[in-house]
């Protein structure tokens, strides 16, 4: 299996490194041409309006959205979780292929970052997630499986077909059972 990370900005070393224990051939994408040939897609955390802004740049905006609609598993971290979805609450280029609304930065600033245990559907034990100014997912629509809430309820990880979201970095930790999961989409 051959999968791509969105290599603009962000945390996408440490998924490739998750992805290289697993062994799996992880690829930077930097370009359009860094599509070609692979079988899944991973969008890392960092700063949403830096990844459109970037990818505007380098053209990649539509070559993007044609491999999330092409059916091909992709995934999207805190930033990318922001960069798939409908709607963001502002004027924000994004990707748009997710039926979610989001709120940035719903839990607070840099400093108010946390950790918590969630259920995460496919998962048999609680996953410890690293929340770091993560965005939270307001409502979903009709075909969209919430994935994970926390404690209170709040959504913070969902799947649309062959697209997966969370809130929060599994890059960061550990554990690779949600990076396992995601291979199996």
């Amino acid at each position: 299996m051959r999968v791509g990370v969105l290599a603009l900005q962000g945390d996408f070393a440490e998924h490739m490194q998750m992805l290289l224990q697993l062994r799996v051939d992880a690829v930077e994408v930097k370009l359009p041409s860094d599509l070609t040939g692979l079988d899944a897609l991973i969008m890392p955390g960092g700063e949403s309006t830096t990844f459109a802004k970037l990818a505007e740049r380098f053209a990649l905006m539509p070559p993007l959205r044609d491999f999330i609609k092409s059916g091909k598993p992709t995934w999207g971290t805190c930033a990318g979780l922001i960069f798939m979805a409908t709607d963001v609450g502002r004027d924000q280029p994004t990707l748009g292929v997710m039926d979610i609304k989001v709120k940035r930065n719903a839990f607070g600033r840099q400093v108010d970052s946390f950790i918590s245990p969630v259920r995460i559907a496919g998962l048999a034990d609680p996953y410890e997630a690293i929340f770091i100014r993560a965005p939270l997912i307001e409502s979903v629509g009709p075909d969209v499986e919430v994935m994970a809430t926390l404690p209170d309820g709040a959504i913070v990880a969902a799947r649309q077909g062959n697209m997966l979201v969370t809130s929060f970095h599994p890059e960061l930790t550990r554990d690779n059972r949600v990076h396992s999961l995601f291979l199996k989409f």
